[in-house]
């Protein structure tokens, strides 16, 4: 079996990264853990219902990468696009996640995929991050699994 343990995502500022994922999403912090000899702070980010996480990793040094203004714009860079979450009320997640300091990038609407609502913010460093109303995991609606 293979399953989605956590996302890992290169940050400015750890702290500050943290904070915002802990209030927008809702997620657990566990204790930052530091690693002296190669100048890296990393710290997971738990959901406390279904166990995956997000791992920000802050380097001295780092640079910042793709600040994509679209999903489309993203897709024009190989690598990470954005992290997708299915979600009850893309409507009320969109709104909170605004409300907590992100950067609309495509207000809840439909999706080319047939049923589907779904939103774009950006976390307060420019990643993308995609919500979606799926009424079923995806690999049922898509049939990946037939």
């Amino acid at each position: 079996m293979t399953a989605l343990d956590h996302v890992g995502l290169s940050v400015a500022d750890l702290d500050a990264q943290a904070a915002w994922y802990a209030d927008a999403l809702g997620l657990v912090p566990t204790p930052a853990m530091s690693n002296p000899a190669i100048g890296v702070r990393t710290q997971y980010l738990v959901d406390p219902e279904d166990g995956w996480a997000i791992e920000l990793l802050e380097r001295v040094g780092s640079n910042p990468g793709l600040q994509a203004s679209s999903p489309t714009e993203a897709i024009l860079t190989r690598g990470y696009g954005h992290l997708c979450l299915r979600v009850a009320d893309v409507a009320a997640r969109f709104a909170a996640l605004v409300a907590g300091g992100a950067r609309v990038i495509s207000a809840p609407g439909p999706s080319p995929m047939s049923g589907l609502i779904l939103a774009y913010v950006a976390d307060p460093e420019g990643n993308l991050i995609e919500v979606i109303e799926r009424p079923v995991p995806l690999v049922e609606q898509i049939g990946a699994l037939e």
